[in-house]
């Protein structure tokens, strides 16, 4: 998940709870919850919580954690979560898009519901000092993908315990290459996810105490791209600059061009971002180099400024190298880092899953949050079907220290698997109720 780099606070939690109506046994809009289904929602975590469901849940997590795998490298992970399904007797597609696995529970008729977890690894060295540290060399699970797959095991779990009253069926799908690489499109060109009506995933959010969750309706992330650029000059002695077409002096005026999309041709209200991370040019100190390489990310919460953003980082890059005699090419890698769109979470589905949040958690855990400028290829999803991504707090009660995503000090307190897989479980068997046809 590319949303935090370098380690900020991703949301600004507005704790805003909202009162409920409900009634009967269905979730749906302006009703209240039957007895039977507040019960069937506490009683999913209670079964979460149990001693012998929660070792289990740590021994899976903590196993994933220790062998993470980088984007369409999930190999061992993809056999972990198959030999669990296996025991579990779900029956299961794969593989899928290179790694992903897909797992099928209930009748095959319609309604049909997807939970998603995603399960690749970053290329980061891992420096929290515990027992069950990573032990590839590199590599660590410093967004939470771990924890996510373990999660959504332990609502394969509770699901395939309560077979018996789905009303339905959900597809549990296990998706790789999260990291940049867009595994959620690749997993929809597959066609495993055909007829699904809605979809649901949780993220764990570092700085949110376990126990409570956050979203919002409508545009949650924003759309990202990435470019890289290669301006090309004529190199030399620098104590003869007249003599070059100085590569770096155009790259350095891009650079800055680059920030006035945003501060002076973008609407202040339309959030849109333009970073460059990054700058290759020569090494030696007396020597003007022939090229300078420079990249970064463009952000935006809607598909047009996203398109506009697209359309002037192009032309300013290649006007300003003209402007110094040189030659600029602008690649924004789509076949190889595929652009993802805003997450826009569905106003239906999204009350749907705070409202079981709430029977879950209690009304003062379920909160609203701002948007943000990270991105999530859970988007992709969100273009075909209703889809709703909720956070999940990971941060012990007792700390007083908020780590961070895609650094290498992340921390996940455990307590938070119980309470994602119950919640999981919960969203999708009820969702099921709602709309189910009538007998």
């Amino acid at each position: 998940m590319d949303w935090f780099r370098p380690a900020y606070i991703w949301f600004v939690l507005l704790a805003l709870s909202t009162n409920l109506c409900f009634n009967n046994n269905s979730l749906a809009q302006d009703s209240k919850p039957g007895p039977e289904t507040a019960l069937l929602i506490r009683e999913l975590l209670e079964s979460a919580k149990e001693s012998e469901f929660f070792d289990w849940l740590k021994r899976v997590r903590r196993r994933i954690h220790e062998y993470p795998e980088l984007a369409f490298e999930e190999y061992k992970t993809s056999q972990l979560i198959r030999d669990e399904l296996d025991a579990m007797g779900i029956q299961y597609t794969w593989p899928v898009a290179k790694t992903g696995v897909v797992a099928t529970i209930g009748s095959g008729d319609q309604p049909l519901f997807a939970l998603r977890a995603d399960m690749d690894a970053l290329p980061i060295q891992e420096l929290v000092d515990w027992e069950h540290k990573s032990k590839i060399n590199g590599k660590m699970h410093a967004c939470g993908h771990d924890a996510h797959a373990t999660m959504l095991l332990g609502a394969a779990r509770l699901i395939q315990n309560r077979t018996n009253i789905l009303k339905g069926t959900i597809k549990l799908v296990f998706q790789p290459g999260e990291e940049g690489h867009g595994g959620a499109y690749h997993v929809l060109k597959e066609g495993v996810l055909e007829g699904v009506q809605s979809i649901f995933a949780l993220h764990v959010a570092p700085e949110m105490y376990v126990g409570s969750i956050a979203s919002r309706p409508g545009p949650l992330l924003a759309g990202a791209g990435r470019f890289l650029a290669i301006i090309k000059g004529v190199g030399g002695h620098a104590a003869a600059p007249h003599k070059t077409r100085d590569p770096i002096v155009a790259a350095s005026m891009a650079i800055i061009a680059l920030q006035q999309i945003v501060s002076r041709e973008s609407d202040p209200l339309d959030a849109r971002v333009v970073s460059v991370t990054f700058v290759q040019g020569g090494e030696a100190g007396n020597v003007i180099p022939e090229t300078v390489k420079f990249g970064g990310t463009f952000r935006s919460m809607s598909a047009d400024s996203f398109s506009y953003l697209l359309q002037r980082i192009k032309e300013v890059i290649e006007t300003q190298a003209a402007v110094h005699d040189c030659a600029a090419t602008v690649d924004f890698m789509e076949e190889t880092l595929i652009h993802y769109p805003p997450t826009i979470n569905d106003l239906s589905m999204y009350e749907h899953a705070r409202r079981v949040g709430e029977i879950l958690l209690g009304e003062d855990k379920v909160h609203l949050v701002g948007q943000t400028m990270g991105a999530e290829d859970f988007s992709f999803y969100g273009q075909k079907i209703a889809a709703t991504m909720f956070l999940i707090g990971a941060r012990d009660e007792n700390s007083d220290t908020i780590t961070a995503l895609h650094t290498p000090y992340l921390e996940i307190a455990e307590e938070t698997l119980p309470i994602g897989a119950a919640l999981h479980a919960a969203v999708a068997i009820t969702y099921l109720d709602d709309h189910a046809p009538n007998p």
